[in-house]
């Protein structure tokens, strides 16, 4: 029996990468998992896999999370927790500033507005039933920075943000929150990183299953920051405490992107 054993689970963005390792290691701890993914087939083919039940769809509009969410307890009776784990990169390069207010808003509903509309229609549910789990997957670039993609960067402060508030509203109340903030995963959107690839691995890549380790063992305290990566907490602590320096050793690195563009 493990503390997973039994609960009802709904995890986002599952087809693939990070979300399909965390489903899988959730599954093999014996909860009972709904797969959500924008990817039907993929969807199903972790459901499959792993025993267990597919809702694929839109996990960021407003009719598509409450979809996810009335299908998943139906088939669970309950959700005992969710992992908002799905999210997008958005437009980078040398012209991210230009990205489109098209292109923004899509990062925005997926990063942040599919955590606050699930969040909205959970949270309530939880407090009148005992509690309940929210897990964002976020990135390290939610407490430190993002080269070269503003959208990215952006929305993943604020999905950092959100958790942050819900945890401060709702964590003496029954609900836990926690965030997820890796650096650079082996998965597929760290493959398209182009000349980013480098910096995002500095610190060695992960496979997707560290990232769902790091998230087990963090079960044991229910700490907010589930750091996959655990240099980022230093990181973090210079970002805080010298911003000057740390804004100047992030432009040294911008620099160095920009000259390999250039090369």
């Amino acid at each position: 029996m493990t503390a997973l054993d039994g609960i009802g689970a709904v995890v986002t963005g599952a087809g693939n990468g990070i979300g399909r390792a965390l489903a899988t290691r959730l599954a093999s701890e014996g909860a009972r998992v709904v797969v959500n993914d924008l990817d039907a087939d993929a969807a199903r083919e972790v459901a499959d896999a792993i025993g267990a039940t597919p809702v694929p769809g839109d996990a960021a509009s407003s009719d598509g999370v409450a979809h996810l969410v009335s299908e998943a307890t139906r088939h669970l009776g309950r959700i005992d927790l969710f992992m908002a784990n799905a999210g997008i990169d958005g437009a980078g390069g040398p012209d991210s500033l230009q990205t489109s207010d098209e292109a923004w808003a899509a990062v925005v509903e997926v990063n942040v507005m599919a955590h606050v509309r699930a969040a909205r229609l959970l949270v309530p549910r939880w407090l009148e039933t005992g509690g309940g789990r929210f897990v964002v997957t976020a990135s390290a670039a939610g407490l430190l920075t993002m080269i070269d993609s503003a959208p990215y960067s952006v929305t993943k402060h604020a999905s950092v943000g959100f958790a942050e508030w819900l945890s401060v509203t709702y964590g003496d109340r029954g609900i836990t929150v926690q965030a997820i903030c890796p650096q650079g995963v082996q998965t597929r959107m760290l493959e398209e990183a182009g000349p980013l690839v480098g910096l995002l691995s500095r610190d060695t890549a992960l496979t997707p299953d560290q990232v769902a380790d790091a998230f087990i063992a963090s079960l044991a305290d229910d700490r907010f920051l589930v750091l996959p990566h655990p240099e980022v907490a230093d990181y973090y602590r210079a970002r805080a405490t010298d911003t000057d320096r740390w804004l100047a050793g992030m432009r040294k690195l911008q620099g160095r992107l920009d000259e390999s563009r250039s090369a």
